[in-house]
């Protein structure tokens, strides 16, 4: 379910809050479904424990996952919710970047086009 980079410059607890969040939207991950154990999930990607309790607790705090005292870690009901919400924060750094394309000579019309393109 889990892919880290350990060559990536992005920590790696910072790689599964990431990944988490993706596969929530993506509807992979579902309300109430489990995540795999701090321990087992350690073990399977060969990392130490204490960075997947960093990556739960950040998504807990966010309020994408919720722990269950000796039942393990959950995703909560508005998880979608809130990824989503996240996401469309993005559109503050698409404004700027747009602005500052204007300003470097590139048209609307041009940046239109290649959005179109992806």
């Amino acid at each position: 379910m889990f892919q880290i980079d350990v060559m990536s410059r992005e920590p790696i607890y910072e790689q599964i809050g990431e990944q988490t969040r993706k596969l929530v939207l993506a509807g992979v991950l579902k309300a109430r479904d489990k995540l795999p154990s701090v321990r087992s999930l350690s073990s399977e990607l060969a990392v130490n424990p204490n960075t997947i309790q960093r990556a739960y607790a950040d998504l807990c705090a966010k309020g994408i996952l919720t722990s269950m005292a000796g039942r393990g870690y959950y995703i909560t009901d508005s998880a979608k919710e809130i990824v989503q919400r996240e996401e469309r924060k993005k559109f503050d750094a698409l404004d700027a970047l747009v602005r500052d394309l204007e300003l470097a000579g590139v048209s609307r019309e041009q940046i239109l086009a290649h959005i179109r393109e992806l």
